[in-house]
């Protein structure tokens, strides 16, 4: 029998699939708020109606091929306590596992800090990249305007397989909103 901990602490297993090396590929997200509050907004008479935190998400999703020239989003939804997308990584490129730590960029991280993240940046595939990404700048954007907002831990991932299995994934995100008290995420408000 093995023993999973880590520091004499318990670890979580990666939810990430062991056959696959998330180099590339096409992959169906979700990330969900904490304790799955509404911090992106709501949806009032069938159409979700952005928060400030909703409408800068948008944009973020709208702008990742900016900072990831490797990675595009043709398809999103915001929800009001989760995300979904459809993120594709294209195969092959050089320098990907990159990730900014630099003094400047994250001026409040001590030096050993930031070695230790420069080493897990190299390690972490573009998927959780991307996805870290997109998380953090949300994140430091709620902290910036003094906003209550808390990810979840950790986001779902799905690799799609195939065009008929890529146009299941695009009918649910395009009728998320309109399915909403049936998803397996709905919380009243």
């Amino acid at each position: 029998m093995t023993d999973d901990r880590f520091q004499n602490k318990y670890r979580i297993e990666s939810a990430r699939a062991s056959w696959h090396d998330y180099d590339g590929g096409s992959y169906f997200i979700t990330i969900c708020t904490k304790d799955r509050e509404h911090f992106f907004g709501e949806i009032v008479d069938g159409e979700m109606v952005l928060s400030e935190i909703g409408i800068y998400a948008d944009e973020q999703f709208k702008n990742v091929s900016s900072h990831y020239p490797y990675a595009e989003i043709p398809l999103w939804t915001i929800m009001p306590n989760h995300l979904h997308a459809i993120v594709i990584i294209s195969a092959g490129r050089d320098g990907v596992h990159t990730v900014s730590t630099t003094e400047t960029s994250c001026r409040w991280l001590s030096d050993t800090v930031n070695e230790t993240m420069q080493e897990i940046s190299h390690r972490k595939g573009p998927l959780s990249v991307v996805v870290g990404g997109l998380k953090r700048a949300i994140t430091h954007y709620t902290n910036q305007n003094a906003l209550d907002f808390a990810w979840q831990t950790r986001f779902y991932d799905h690799i799609v397989r195939d065009i008929p299995e890529m146009n299941r994934v695009a009918t649910y995100i395009e009728n998320n909103v309109a399915n909403w008290v049936d998803d397996e995420f709905y919380t009243p408000q």
